[in-house]
């Protein structure tokens, strides 16, 4: 019977996906060719990542999703027990708590982890509450539920992680049938919150629970030159990164042949600034190639979610679909400089082990809904 299922996929999204990994695998070996003795190294680590997240989706597709719903609560304490494990084992990396080692094992990221735990338990509680949640009121149980782990991921502190728990939450709820007016009101109103703390920040001295780097670094993405070191300060990143971007030209410069790149003028070029290698030595037809495969990728996403057999596999899905689309937004947006840099890694693109894994763990989910999305006629 599941072979007899697999008629069913989606193919248009499995080859998009492949040429996206395809693609991410070319530009990785160019980035990352002039910042290790091996030129292969993160290469061959990258390669890695995706044989075992392609594994991740051939397990996955053997059974039901719906089985998880048993689990949610479950998943749920695991989540937050790994990000108050990360908190008190973690390794320090540029600043932030967010990494730990299991013996021999090469260090994981939890937080990339726990947006699909979180994803497929959030699922479950909302489904609970269809038709519940008119009122401020009745929506508080879903904030404090989200609510806690965000807490916990600013206390690394991950900006970008826990904005990315915002997105994921704000997303959910409203397929769920939340009031949209009140949601709308609640985004608006902590946007507005933001900007005075940071007004206040500046202005009065307010402590902010970030780390000064990254407090600098949100501040000065209006005018990066703005840094009170010339632009060699907080605002290095998205100067370089727009330098790389506006040099690639039409057809950009080649690969292995970014000056930005290549020379390491432009720093994470293989994680957080991918985006800028793929605009300087694949230009604009390059970096708008990208931008069709991950629209791609999303619209076949949200059809897969509106053929869903009930709300959960819908729920899970596009709760899915706005991680990603926020990590798009957001890393091409920091690498054009219109978002501030708060290293969010770009889906399937950008180097790291944690990120690819859980990335492909969610395509085997939405395959999962995908195959399991009508009745089978024999």
């Amino acid at each position: 019977m599941e072979i007899k299922r697999l008629k069913f996929i989606d193919k248009t999204y499995v080859i998009t996906l492949l040429i996206l990994l395809v693609f991410g695998l070319v530009v990785l070996a160019s980035a990352t060719s002039s910042i290790s003795s091996d030129p292969y190294f993160y290469l061959k680590k990258q390669i890695g990542s995706i044989a075992l997240g392609v594994l991740a989706i051939i397990i996955i597709l053997r059974y039901e999703y719906v089985e998880l719903k048993r689990y949610s609560w479950y998943l749920y304490g695991f989540s937050v027990l790994l990000l108050v494990l990360v908190l008190v084992f973690g390794q320090e990396v540029r600043g932030t708590t967010g990494w730990i080692s299991f013996g021999p094992l090469p260090a994981v990221q939890p937080a990339e982890f726990t947006k699909i735990l979180l994803i497929l338990a959030f699922a479950d509680f909302l489904n609970n509450r269809k038709g519940e949640m008119d009122t401020l009121a009745q929506m508080l149980p879903c904030f404090a539920y989200m609510g806690l782990p965000f807490i916990l991921i600013l206390m690394q502190p991950d900006l970008g992680t826990g904005l990315v728990y915002i997105a994921i939450t704000l997303v959910m709820m409203y397929v769920a049938g939340a009031n949209p007016k009140i949601l709308l009101t609640l985004l608006f109103s902590g946007v507005l919150l933001v900007a005075l703390l940071f007004f206040a920040h500046v202005e009065f001295g307010l402590p902010l629970p970030l780390e000064d780097y990254q407090i600098k670094r949100l501040i000065v993405f209006l005018d990066p030159y703005n840094d009170g070191q010339g632009g060699r300060g907080a605002g290095w990143n998205t100067i370089q990164s727009l330098v790389a971007i506006g040099s690639g030209g039409l057809a950009g410069k080649g690969l292995y042949n970014g000056s930005q790149v290549q020379l390491n003028f432009l720093p994470e070029h293989h994680t957080d600034f991918i985006y800028a290698v793929i605009g300087e030595e694949l230009g604009f037809l390059g970096a708008a190639f990208v931008l069709i495969l991950y629209g791609v990728l999303i619209l076949r996403a949200i059809n897969i979610s509106f053929n869903a057999k009930e709300l959960y596999g819908t729920l899970v899905v596009l709760g899915i679909t706005a991680m990603w689309l926020f990590h798009i937004f957001e890393s091409i947006g920091m690498a054009i400089g219109l978002m501030p840099v708060t290293g969010i890694p770009l889906p399937f693109l950008s180097y790291g082990g944690s990120s690819m894994l859980t990335n492909l763990i969610a395509v085997g989910i939405i395959l999962s809904v995908n195959i399991r999305g009508r009745k089978i006629v024999f």
